[in-house]
């Protein structure tokens, strides 16, 4: 079989010619897009690290009453939260909060709209889902090269990886919940007298609203997924302690950053839990 391993396909040549073009022409729309992107993080930043930890946590509980209504769940997020604190991860943990969140605002902002548009074209559904596919498989690491090309280090190259990687999911569950849209509430509307957009707006989104929050809930966990892979490229946050006690072999700090995280995701996944 050397004969076929002779006749190799040149993918590696080809991406790094794809790479290369993108660095040489589009280097102003990378620096207006990591202007905006640093921008939007920085702002997240200040506004969890200005005012002091016990008015985030009031702040937080709040938003977790108004959304589940349910005492048990607020005792959970407290608790979480009190863990963080305690743990003295708090400025870590906002700096990874503000990373997960950027990328709900890009994810959510490209993906239902993507997700909406594909679920009234099949077709082009088909056409992109081996993309979506080969986005969600390729592994994460491999993001980080062209996003330190495009924007150098820092934040905004790990919450590019984390978008690529994140973004097939809130696409793929609004293109389901909006497909799955009963055909007998469609033609009800239409006997009605609706509008395309109407029906968009009074029927398919109002059915796929668990959908979409459900892919909600997959951004914010596999953005915090990313969130050590991301260290690795500059990112702040809870990464960073886990990849110090990977390098100094700590397992002391590697499980005691590594609980925070899971913390930080048992408080998110049930703040934002869609209720049955």
């Amino acid at each position: 079989m050397n004969w076929l391993a002779e006749k190799k396909i040149p993918i590696g040549d080809w991406s790094e010619m794809v790479v290369d073009w993108l660095k040489t022409n589009g280097r102003p729309v990378f620096d207006l897009l990591s202007d905006g992107l640093n921008l939007m993080i920085d702002g997240i930043i200040w506004c969890l690290q200005t005012p002091p930890a016990w008015a985030i946590v009031i702040l937080f509980v709040a938003v977790t009453w108004s959304l589940q209504r349910s005492w048990k769940v607020c005792a959970l997020v407290f608790a979480c939260l009190l863990f963080v604190i305690n743990q003295g991860y708090w400025d870590e943990t906002t700096d990874s909060l503000a990373l997960v969140m950027s990328s709900c605002v890009v994810c959510m902002g490209l993906g239902v709209p993507i997700g909406i548009f594909l679920a009234h074209r099949p077709r082009a559904y088909q056409s992109l889902s081996p993309i979506l596919d080969l986005m969600q498989t390729l592994p994460a690491f491999v993001y980080l090269i062209p996003a330190i090309v495009f924007f150098g280090l820092g934040m905004v190259p790990g919450l590019f990886a984390t978008v690529i990687f994140v973004l097939p999911a809130p696409i793929r569950l609004t293109y389901l919940g909006v497909s799955t849209t009963p055909t007998a509430l469609l033609e009800a509307a239409e006997a009605f007298g609706a509008t395309p957009s109407q029906k968009l707006w009074k029927v398919e989104l109002p059915y796929a609203f668990p959908q979409i929050m459900a892919g909600l809930n997959q951004v914010i966990m596999l953005s915090l997924s990313m969130v050590v892979i991301s260290a690795y490229v500059g990112a702040n946050g809870l990464g960073k302690p886990v990849v110090q006690a990977l390098g100094r072999n700590d397992p002391g700090l590697g499980f005691e950053s590594g609980f925070v995280i899971v913390a930080v995701a048992i408080m998110l996944d049930r703040m934002l839990r869609v209720k049955k």
